[in-house]
Protein backbone atom coordinates (compact mmCIF):
# COMPACT_ATOMS: atom_id res chain seq x y z
CA UNK A 1 0.00 0.00 0.00
CA UNK A 2 1.52 3.49 -1.09
CA UNK A 3 2.15 6.33 1.67
CA UNK A 4 0.66 9.09 0.85
CA UNK A 5 2.99 12.19 1.20
CA UNK A 6 2.82 14.34 4.51
CA UNK A 7 1.40 17.79 3.44
CA UNK A 8 4.60 20.32 3.12
CA UNK A 9 4.10 23.37 4.97
CA UNK A 10 3.90 26.45 2.47
CA UNK A 11 7.11 28.68 2.66
CA UNK A 12 4.90 31.61 2.71
CA UNK A 13 3.04 30.09 6.30
CA UNK A 14 6.58 30.73 8.20
CA UNK A 15 6.59 33.98 6.92
CA UNK A 16 2.87 34.95 7.81
CA UNK A 17 3.51 33.46 11.39
CA UNK A 18 6.77 35.72 12.18
CA UNK A 19 4.87 38.58 10.46
CA UNK A 20 2.16 38.12 13.37
CA UNK A 21 4.57 37.58 16.10
CA UNK A 22 5.77 40.71 14.90
CA UNK A 23 2.37 42.58 14.36
CA UNK A 24 1.20 41.10 18.48
CA UNK A 25 4.91 41.66 19.80
CA UNK A 26 4.69 45.55 18.59
CA UNK A 27 0.03 45.44 19.72
CA UNK A 28 1.88 44.35 23.36
CA UNK A 29 4.24 47.17 23.25
CA UNK A 30 1.95 49.49 22.47
CA UNK A 31 -0.65 48.62 25.05
CA UNK A 32 2.23 48.21 27.51
CA UNK A 33 2.73 52.21 26.89
CA UNK A 34 -0.64 53.51 26.69
CA UNK A 35 -1.89 51.32 29.91
CA UNK A 36 1.71 52.13 31.69
CA UNK A 37 -0.26 54.74 34.42
CA UNK A 38 -3.20 52.23 35.43
CA UNK A 39 -0.46 49.51 35.53
CA UNK A 40 1.69 51.85 37.85
CA UNK A 41 -1.24 52.81 39.78
CA UNK A 42 -2.61 49.45 40.42
CA UNK A 43 1.18 48.28 41.32
CA UNK A 44 0.57 51.01 43.30
CA UNK A 45 -2.99 50.06 45.34
CA UNK A 46 -1.63 46.65 45.56
CA UNK A 47 1.36 47.79 47.50
CA UNK A 48 -0.57 50.32 49.92
CA UNK A 49 -3.08 47.35 50.23
CA UNK A 50 -0.41 44.87 51.09
CA UNK A 51 1.11 47.50 53.72
CA UNK A 52 -2.40 48.18 55.50
CA UNK A 53 -2.81 44.56 55.88
CA UNK A 54 0.51 44.24 57.67
CA UNK A 55 -0.04 46.82 59.48
CA UNK A 56 -3.39 45.39 60.79
CA UNK A 57 -1.23 42.16 61.74
CA UNK A 58 1.18 43.92 63.09
CA UNK A 59 -1.07 45.76 65.60
CA UNK A 60 -1.76 44.26 69.02
CA UNK A 61 -5.81 42.90 69.42
CA UNK A 62 -6.46 45.50 72.32
CA UNK A 63 -5.40 48.52 70.04
CA UNK A 64 -7.45 47.08 67.02
CA UNK A 65 -10.72 48.48 68.13
CA UNK A 66 -9.40 52.03 68.76
CA UNK A 67 -7.47 52.11 65.37
CA UNK A 68 -10.53 50.81 63.79
CA UNK A 69 -13.09 53.51 65.40
CA UNK A 70 -10.23 56.19 64.21
CA UNK A 71 -9.98 55.21 60.68
CA UNK A 72 -13.79 55.40 60.22
CA UNK A 73 -14.09 58.57 62.03
CA UNK A 74 -11.86 60.22 59.28
CA UNK A 75 -13.76 58.35 56.20
CA UNK A 76 -16.97 59.70 58.56
CA UNK A 77 -15.19 63.96 58.23
CA UNK A 78 -14.20 62.90 54.49
CA UNK A 79 -17.53 62.32 53.43
CA UNK A 80 -18.74 65.31 54.54
CA UNK A 81 -16.75 67.61 53.56
CA UNK A 82 -17.70 69.27 50.25
CA UNK A 83 -15.66 67.61 47.36
CA UNK A 84 -14.07 65.46 50.19
CA UNK A 85 -14.41 61.50 48.07
CA UNK A 86 -12.92 63.33 45.13
CA UNK A 87 -9.94 64.48 47.36
CA UNK A 88 -9.48 61.51 48.92
CA UNK A 89 -9.72 59.58 45.50
CA UNK A 90 -6.98 61.96 43.94
CA UNK A 91 -4.60 61.72 47.39
CA UNK A 92 -4.86 57.67 46.99
CA UNK A 93 -4.09 57.53 43.55
CA UNK A 94 -1.42 60.30 43.94
CA UNK A 95 -0.16 57.65 46.65
CA UNK A 96 -0.08 54.95 44.57
CA UNK A 97 1.24 55.98 41.33
CA UNK A 98 4.16 56.77 43.89
CA UNK A 99 4.42 53.83 45.37
CA UNK A 100 4.46 51.90 42.30
CA UNK A 101 6.72 53.58 40.61
CA UNK A 102 9.64 51.60 39.26
CA UNK A 103 12.41 51.85 41.44
CA UNK A 104 16.06 51.00 41.11
CA UNK A 105 18.43 49.36 43.22
CA UNK A 106 20.08 52.71 45.44
CA UNK A 107 23.65 52.61 44.61
CA UNK A 108 26.30 51.83 47.48
CA UNK A 109 28.00 54.74 49.18
CA UNK A 110 31.11 54.48 50.69
CA UNK A 111 33.57 51.22 50.06
CA UNK A 112 32.28 47.94 51.56
CA UNK A 113 34.38 46.18 54.33
CA UNK A 114 37.13 44.37 51.87
CA UNK A 115 38.01 47.96 50.51
CA UNK A 116 37.49 49.69 53.60
CA UNK A 117 40.27 46.92 55.24
CA UNK A 118 42.52 47.97 52.61
CA UNK A 119 41.96 51.54 53.38
CA UNK A 120 43.09 50.79 56.94
CA UNK A 121 45.88 49.21 56.03
CA UNK A 122 47.01 52.13 53.84
CA UNK A 123 46.45 54.30 56.34
CA UNK A 124 48.28 52.48 58.86
CA UNK A 125 51.05 52.10 56.97
CA UNK A 126 51.74 55.52 56.17
CA UNK A 127 51.42 56.92 59.94
CA UNK A 128 55.06 56.33 60.65
CA UNK A 129 55.94 58.38 57.43
CA UNK A 130 53.20 61.44 57.82
CA UNK A 131 53.77 61.72 61.88
CA UNK A 132 56.00 63.12 64.37
CA UNK A 133 55.06 63.15 68.74
CA UNK A 134 55.85 66.87 68.61
CA UNK A 135 52.38 67.33 66.43
CA UNK A 136 49.66 68.32 68.94
CA UNK A 137 46.45 67.45 66.20
CA UNK A 138 48.06 64.49 64.25
CA UNK A 139 46.56 63.80 60.48
CA UNK A 140 47.65 60.26 60.93
CA UNK A 141 47.68 57.97 63.96
CA UNK A 142 47.12 54.34 64.86
CA UNK A 143 43.45 54.06 65.18
CA UNK A 144 42.95 57.26 63.43
CA UNK A 145 39.74 58.31 61.00
CA UNK A 146 40.96 57.57 57.53
CA UNK A 147 38.37 58.70 55.94
CA UNK A 148 39.79 62.70 56.74
CA UNK A 149 43.03 61.47 54.37
CA UNK A 150 40.86 59.92 51.47
CA UNK A 151 38.74 62.22 50.20
CA UNK A 152 38.53 59.79 46.75
CA UNK A 153 39.19 56.57 45.87
CA UNK A 154 38.13 54.36 43.33
CA UNK A 155 38.68 50.54 43.22
CA UNK A 156 38.51 48.02 40.12
CA UNK A 157 36.33 44.72 40.11
CA UNK A 158 39.08 43.03 42.13
CA UNK A 159 38.92 45.13 44.85
CA UNK A 160 42.74 46.99 44.13
CA UNK A 161 43.25 50.26 44.31
CA UNK A 162 43.13 52.19 40.64
CA UNK A 163 43.11 55.61 42.08
CA UNK A 164 43.71 57.40 45.36
CA UNK A 165 44.17 61.07 46.64
CA UNK A 166 46.09 61.35 49.86
CA UNK A 167 46.87 63.96 52.06
CA UNK A 168 49.66 64.68 54.25
CA UNK A 169 50.81 66.89 57.04
CA UNK A 170 52.22 70.16 55.62
CA UNK A 171 55.78 69.80 57.81
CA UNK A 172 56.06 66.21 55.32
CA UNK A 173 59.22 67.03 53.43
CA UNK A 174 57.78 66.84 49.83
CA UNK A 175 60.10 68.54 48.12
CA UNK A 176 63.00 65.67 49.21
CA UNK A 177 63.57 63.45 46.42
CA UNK A 178 64.07 60.49 49.14
CA UNK A 179 61.27 61.26 51.06
CA UNK A 180 59.04 61.05 47.94
CA UNK A 181 60.74 57.75 46.72
CA UNK A 182 60.27 56.10 50.34
CA UNK A 183 56.02 56.92 50.06
CA UNK A 184 55.64 55.90 46.75
CA UNK A 185 57.58 52.48 47.15
CA UNK A 186 55.17 52.05 50.26
CA UNK A 187 52.36 52.80 48.17
CA UNK A 188 52.90 50.59 45.21
CA UNK A 189 53.60 47.67 47.32
CA UNK A 190 50.18 48.19 49.91
CA UNK A 191 48.30 49.12 46.83
CA UNK A 192 49.28 45.89 44.53
CA UNK A 193 52.49 45.37 42.73
CA UNK A 194 52.35 44.21 38.95
CA UNK A 195 51.13 47.76 37.93
CA UNK A 196 52.52 50.97 37.05
CA UNK A 197 51.31 53.61 39.17
CA UNK A 198 51.65 57.55 38.26
CA UNK A 199 52.58 59.95 41.24
CA UNK A 200 51.36 63.46 40.80
CA UNK A 201 52.38 65.64 43.58
CA UNK A 202 50.46 68.95 44.81
CA UNK A 203 53.08 70.67 47.37
CA UNK A 204 50.80 73.85 47.32
CA UNK A 205 47.53 71.43 48.66
CA UNK A 206 49.66 68.74 50.44
CA UNK A 207 48.13 66.02 48.43
CA UNK A 208 49.19 63.02 46.46
CA UNK A 209 47.24 61.88 43.51
CA UNK A 210 48.13 58.11 42.60
CA UNK A 211 46.95 56.74 39.45
CA UNK A 212 47.08 53.35 37.86
CA UNK A 213 48.17 53.70 34.39
CA UNK A 214 47.31 51.37 31.50
CA UNK A 215 49.90 49.38 29.82
CA UNK A 216 51.02 50.71 26.10
CA UNK A 217 49.88 49.35 23.03
CA UNK A 218 52.85 47.01 21.98
CA UNK A 219 51.52 45.94 18.63
CA UNK A 220 52.17 49.02 16.58
CA UNK A 221 54.21 47.77 14.08
CA UNK A 222 56.76 49.45 11.55
CA UNK A 223 55.60 52.54 9.14
CA UNK A 224 55.70 55.90 8.00
CA UNK A 225 55.00 57.96 10.65
CA UNK A 226 53.32 61.30 9.83
CA UNK A 227 55.99 63.80 11.23
CA UNK A 228 58.25 66.78 9.79
CA UNK A 229 61.85 66.36 8.13
CA UNK A 230 63.90 66.37 11.59
CA UNK A 231 61.40 65.00 13.64
CA UNK A 232 62.30 61.36 14.72
CA UNK A 233 59.29 59.19 16.77
CA UNK A 234 61.02 57.46 18.94
CA UNK A 235 57.84 55.47 20.43
CA UNK A 236 54.53 56.14 22.00
CA UNK A 237 53.48 57.14 25.48
CA UNK A 238 50.52 58.43 27.60
CA UNK A 239 47.85 60.54 26.72
CA UNK A 240 48.73 62.75 29.26
CA UNK A 241 51.93 63.44 28.68
CA UNK A 242 52.06 65.24 25.42
CA UNK A 243 50.10 67.29 23.53
CA UNK A 244 50.51 65.73 20.02
CA UNK A 245 48.91 62.45 18.40
CA UNK A 246 50.11 60.68 15.21
CA UNK A 247 47.53 58.72 12.79
CA UNK A 248 48.88 55.16 12.82
CA UNK A 249 47.30 51.97 11.40
CA UNK A 250 46.91 49.09 13.24
CA UNK A 251 45.84 46.32 10.59
CA UNK A 252 42.47 47.87 8.52
CA UNK A 253 41.78 49.70 11.87
CA UNK A 254 43.38 53.16 12.33
CA UNK A 255 43.88 54.90 15.60
CA UNK A 256 45.40 58.32 17.01
CA UNK A 257 48.27 57.35 19.19
CA UNK A 258 50.71 60.35 21.14
CA UNK A 259 54.19 59.63 20.35
CA UNK A 260 57.32 60.86 21.60
CA UNK A 261 59.08 63.14 18.88
CA UNK A 262 62.81 64.11 19.25
CA UNK A 263 63.68 67.10 16.87
CA UNK A 264 67.41 66.66 15.44
CA UNK A 265 69.04 69.55 12.92
CA UNK A 266 70.61 72.69 13.04
CA UNK A 267 68.01 74.11 15.90
CA UNK A 268 67.74 71.08 18.16
CA UNK A 269 69.04 71.21 21.75
CA UNK A 270 69.39 67.16 22.10
CA UNK A 271 71.32 66.99 19.05
CA UNK A 272 72.53 63.45 20.23
CA UNK A 273 71.18 60.45 21.35
CA UNK A 274 72.07 57.52 24.31
CA UNK A 275 70.01 54.45 24.61
CA UNK A 276 70.62 51.94 27.49
CA UNK A 277 69.20 48.73 28.31
CA UNK A 278 69.66 45.47 29.36
CA UNK A 279 70.00 42.57 26.87
CA UNK A 280 66.83 41.82 24.87
CA UNK A 281 65.24 45.27 26.23
CA UNK A 282 64.92 46.18 22.46
CA UNK A 283 67.77 48.77 22.24
CA UNK A 284 68.77 47.46 18.75
CA UNK A 285 64.73 47.63 17.54
CA UNK A 286 65.10 51.11 18.57
CA UNK A 287 68.53 51.98 16.26
CA UNK A 288 66.47 50.30 13.68
CA UNK A 289 63.46 52.19 13.69
CA UNK A 290 65.59 55.31 13.83
CA UNK A 291 67.62 54.04 11.05
CA UNK A 292 64.11 53.69 9.04
CA UNK A 293 63.48 57.03 9.78
CA UNK A 294 66.46 58.48 8.66
CA UNK A 295 66.52 57.04 5.59
CA UNK A 296 63.88 59.07 4.38
CA UNK A 297 65.86 62.30 4.38
CA UNK A 298 69.45 61.73 4.95
CA UNK A 299 72.27 59.10 4.86
CA UNK A 300 73.34 56.42 7.91
CA UNK A 301 76.28 54.95 8.58
CA UNK A 302 75.94 51.85 10.81
CA UNK A 303 78.66 50.49 13.31
CA UNK A 304 77.46 46.83 15.07
CA UNK A 305 79.97 45.93 17.53
CA UNK A 306 77.60 43.39 18.52
CA UNK A 307 78.53 41.61 15.84
CA UNK A 308 75.44 39.41 15.04
CA UNK A 309 74.68 40.55 11.85
CA UNK A 310 71.23 42.30 12.80
CA UNK A 311 71.60 45.30 10.41
CA UNK A 312 72.76 43.58 7.41
CA UNK A 313 69.29 43.86 5.55
CA UNK A 314 70.76 47.32 5.17
CA UNK A 315 73.49 46.70 3.37
CA UNK A 316 73.53 48.29 -0.27
CA UNK A 317 70.38 50.14 0.31
CA UNK A 318 69.92 54.30 -0.51
CA UNK A 319 71.46 56.02 2.20
CA UNK A 320 73.39 53.24 3.34
CA UNK A 321 76.72 54.33 3.23
CA UNK A 322 78.63 51.48 5.50
CA UNK A 323 77.27 48.63 8.18
CA UNK A 324 80.78 47.37 9.67
CA UNK A 325 80.56 44.80 11.68
CA UNK A 326 84.77 44.63 12.22
CA UNK A 327 86.90 46.83 14.39
CA UNK A 328 89.16 47.86 11.20
CA UNK A 329 85.75 48.88 9.42
CA UNK A 330 84.35 51.02 12.43
CA UNK A 331 87.67 52.63 13.01
CA UNK A 332 87.71 53.66 9.12
CA UNK A 333 84.05 54.63 9.03
CA UNK A 334 84.31 56.78 12.41
CA UNK A 335 87.56 58.36 11.09
CA UNK A 336 85.59 59.57 7.54
CA UNK A 337 82.83 60.45 9.44
CA UNK A 338 84.71 63.06 11.86
CA UNK A 339 86.93 64.24 8.71
CA UNK A 340 83.05 64.74 6.62
CA UNK A 341 82.03 67.16 9.81
CA UNK A 342 84.92 68.99 9.61
CA UNK A 343 84.69 69.17 6.16
CA UNK A 344 80.73 70.37 6.78
CA UNK A 345 81.89 72.62 8.88
CA UNK A 346 84.58 74.47 6.55
CA UNK A 347 81.93 74.85 3.96
CA UNK A 348 79.69 76.36 5.63
CA UNK A 349 81.42 78.47 6.90
CA UNK A 350 83.16 79.49 3.76
CA UNK A 351 79.64 80.15 2.24
CA UNK A 352 78.64 81.60 5.08
CA UNK A 353 81.22 84.25 4.70
CA UNK A 354 80.80 84.50 1.05
CA UNK A 355 77.34 85.43 1.75
CA UNK A 356 75.80 82.31 0.30
CA UNK A 357 73.32 79.70 1.58
CA UNK A 358 75.19 76.37 2.22
CA UNK A 359 75.99 73.92 0.08
CA UNK A 360 73.81 70.87 -0.45
CA UNK A 361 75.53 68.41 0.37
CA UNK A 362 75.98 70.02 4.11
CA UNK A 363 72.51 70.31 4.08
CA UNK A 364 71.72 66.76 3.89
CA UNK A 365 71.37 65.40 7.81
CA UNK A 366 74.44 62.45 8.30
CA UNK A 367 73.21 59.61 10.92
CA UNK A 368 76.01 57.74 13.03
CA UNK A 369 74.48 54.99 14.70
CA UNK A 370 76.65 52.51 16.95
CA UNK A 371 75.17 49.84 18.70
CA UNK A 372 77.44 48.01 21.38
CA UNK A 373 80.46 50.38 21.10
CA UNK A 374 82.15 49.72 23.96
CA UNK A 375 82.48 46.32 22.30
CA UNK A 376 85.38 47.85 19.93
CA UNK A 377 86.94 49.81 22.89
CA UNK A 378 87.89 46.47 24.41
CA UNK A 379 89.15 45.11 21.08
CA UNK A 380 90.93 48.16 20.48
CA UNK A 381 92.67 48.31 23.59
CA UNK A 382 93.68 44.67 23.21
CA UNK A 383 95.42 45.21 19.61
CA UNK A 384 96.56 48.48 20.71
CA UNK A 385 94.40 50.79 18.42
CA UNK A 386 92.51 53.73 18.73
CA UNK A 387 89.51 53.74 20.77
CA UNK A 388 86.71 54.45 18.40
CA UNK A 389 84.57 56.18 20.85
CA UNK A 390 87.45 59.14 20.75
CA UNK A 391 86.61 59.91 16.60
CA UNK A 392 83.17 60.62 18.01
CA UNK A 393 84.58 63.63 19.95
CA UNK A 394 84.28 66.10 16.80
CA UNK A 395 80.48 64.75 15.56
CA UNK A 396 79.58 65.19 18.88
CA UNK A 397 80.63 68.37 19.83
CA UNK A 398 80.22 70.08 16.27
CA UNK A 399 77.70 67.33 14.90
CA UNK A 400 74.76 70.19 15.18
CA UNK A 401 76.00 72.35 13.09
CA UNK A 402 77.11 70.13 10.29
CA UNK A 403 73.63 68.58 10.25
CA UNK A 404 75.17 65.09 12.32
CA UNK A 405 73.35 63.12 14.64
CA UNK A 406 74.66 60.34 16.68
CA UNK A 407 72.77 57.44 18.33
CA UNK A 408 74.19 55.28 20.12
CA UNK A 409 73.35 52.15 22.51
CA UNK A 410 74.86 49.76 24.69
CA UNK A 411 74.07 48.04 28.13
CA UNK A 412 74.23 48.79 31.61
CA UNK A 413 77.05 46.31 32.18
CA UNK A 414 79.13 48.35 29.88
CA UNK A 415 78.14 52.21 31.35
CA UNK A 416 81.48 52.95 32.91
CA UNK A 417 82.87 52.25 30.01
CA UNK A 418 81.64 54.79 27.90
CA UNK A 419 83.45 57.81 27.16
CA UNK A 420 83.14 61.17 28.85
CA UNK A 421 82.58 63.19 25.90
CA UNK A 422 79.52 60.73 24.66
CA UNK A 423 77.96 61.21 28.21
CA UNK A 424 78.45 64.96 28.17
CA UNK A 425 76.74 65.48 24.81
CA UNK A 426 74.35 62.61 24.38
CA UNK A 427 71.37 64.72 26.02
CA UNK A 428 68.49 63.04 25.08
CA UNK A 429 68.65 59.80 26.85
CA UNK A 430 65.94 56.43 26.63
CA UNK A 431 66.50 53.55 28.81
CA UNK A 432 64.57 50.15 28.19
CA UNK A 433 63.43 47.21 29.18
CA UNK A 434 63.93 46.64 33.35
CA UNK A 435 66.22 49.10 35.66
CA UNK A 436 65.70 50.67 39.53
CA UNK A 437 65.03 53.71 40.00
CA UNK A 438 68.79 54.58 40.76
CA UNK A 439 69.69 53.49 37.13
CA UNK A 440 67.00 55.34 35.39
CA UNK A 441 68.00 58.53 37.55
CA UNK A 442 71.49 57.97 36.73
CA UNK A 443 70.70 57.80 32.92
CA UNK A 444 67.99 59.93 32.74
CA UNK A 445 68.84 62.58 35.13
CA UNK A 446 65.87 62.74 36.99
CA UNK A 447 63.09 59.60 38.37
CA UNK A 448 60.34 58.69 37.00
CA UNK A 449 57.08 59.50 37.96
CA UNK A 450 55.96 56.25 37.84
CA UNK A 451 56.93 52.36 39.47
CA UNK A 452 58.88 50.97 36.92
CA UNK A 453 58.12 47.33 36.96
CA UNK A 454 60.05 43.99 37.02
CA UNK A 455 58.78 42.60 33.74
CA UNK A 456 57.92 44.29 31.08
CA UNK A 457 57.69 43.71 26.99
CA UNK A 458 60.33 44.39 25.03
CA UNK A 459 61.19 47.78 23.49
CA UNK A 460 59.32 49.60 26.52
CA UNK A 461 61.46 51.92 28.90
CA UNK A 462 61.36 55.56 29.31
CA UNK A 463 62.64 58.74 27.39
CA UNK A 464 63.65 62.01 28.83
CA UNK A 465 65.02 65.14 26.15
CA UNK A 466 67.09 67.13 27.42
CA UNK A 467 65.68 68.99 30.68
CA UNK A 468 61.97 68.09 30.04
CA UNK A 469 60.05 65.54 31.56
CA UNK A 470 60.06 61.84 32.01
CA UNK A 471 57.92 60.25 29.57
CA UNK A 472 56.50 56.25 29.47
CA UNK A 473 57.73 54.84 26.60
CA UNK A 474 57.01 51.80 23.80
CA UNK A 475 59.04 51.44 20.82
CA UNK A 476 57.27 49.93 17.71
CA UNK A 477 58.20 47.04 16.82
CA UNK A 478 60.77 47.01 14.27
CA UNK A 479 62.47 43.30 13.88
CA UNK A 480 65.32 41.99 11.77
CA UNK A 481 63.27 40.93 8.65
CA UNK A 482 66.01 38.31 7.93
CA UNK A 483 65.87 36.90 11.94
CA UNK A 484 63.59 33.31 11.28
CA UNK A 485 61.54 34.15 14.43
CA UNK A 486 60.21 37.18 12.90
CA UNK A 487 56.42 37.16 11.69
CA UNK A 488 55.57 37.58 8.61
CA UNK A 489 53.02 40.63 9.27
CA UNK A 490 56.76 42.33 10.93
CA UNK A 491 58.72 41.24 7.90
CA UNK A 492 56.79 42.46 5.14
CA UNK A 493 56.36 46.28 7.18
CA UNK A 494 59.93 46.25 7.78
CA UNK A 495 60.83 46.13 3.81
CA UNK A 496 57.90 48.00 2.79
CA UNK A 497 60.07 51.25 4.48
CA UNK A 498 63.66 50.05 2.93
CA UNK A 499 64.97 52.22 -0.10
CA UNK A 500 65.75 50.94 -3.29
CA UNK A 501 68.91 48.54 -3.00
CA UNK A 502 71.96 50.66 -5.36
CA UNK A 503 73.91 48.97 -7.61
CA UNK A 504 77.89 49.33 -7.17
CA UNK A 505 80.55 50.00 -9.54
CA UNK A 506 81.43 46.31 -10.31
CA UNK A 507 77.62 45.15 -10.03
CA UNK A 508 77.84 43.43 -7.06
CA UNK A 509 75.25 44.14 -5.38
CA UNK A 510 72.45 43.11 -8.49
CA UNK A 511 74.29 39.77 -8.83
CA UNK A 512 74.08 39.10 -5.45
CA UNK A 513 70.05 39.47 -6.47
CA UNK A 514 70.17 37.08 -9.09
CA UNK A 515 69.90 40.15 -11.63
CA UNK A 516 72.01 40.60 -14.49
CA UNK A 517 73.53 44.19 -14.61
CA UNK A 518 72.42 46.12 -17.74
CA UNK A 519 74.84 46.20 -20.36
CA UNK A 520 76.67 49.56 -20.92
CA UNK A 521 76.16 51.37 -24.22
CA UNK A 522 79.24 51.07 -26.99
CA UNK A 523 79.05 54.99 -27.28
CA UNK A 524 79.46 55.62 -24.18
CA UNK A 525 82.36 53.16 -23.61
CA UNK A 526 84.00 55.38 -26.80
CA UNK A 527 83.13 58.49 -25.46
CA UNK A 528 84.93 57.70 -22.23
CA UNK A 529 88.05 56.87 -24.01
CA UNK A 530 90.85 59.15 -24.19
Amino acid sequence: MARRPLPRILSTGSAQIARSRELARTAADSATDVLHPLITITRGLRRLAAAGRRRWTETPKDKRGPLLFLVSSVVLVVALVPYGPLLAAIVVMAAAAWQGRERKPAAQEGPDTSQTERLKSLYEALVPYFSTPEDPAPLYAHGGEWEKVFPTYEFDESGRVTEIVIRYPAYFPDGESEARARIEQLLHAKSGRGREYHFAWDEEGNQLTVTVLPPLPTDIAAQRFVTAPGETVLGFTDPSQVQRTLPLTYGADRRDVPPVVWRTGVRSTEPHLLVMGQPGSGTSTLLRSVALQALQHGDVVIVDGGGTGEYAWLTGRDGVLAVECGLAGALASLEWAATETERRLIAANRARQAGHPPPEDTRRPLWILLDHPTAFSHLAAADGRKDPQALLQVPLRHGRAANVTVVVADQFDNADALSDALRQHTRARVVLGPATTGQLETVLGAPPHTTPVAHVPPGRGYARLGSGPVHRLQVPSTPDPYDDATSDADRQAVLALLPPRTTPADGEGLAAEGVEAEPVPVEAVVAESP
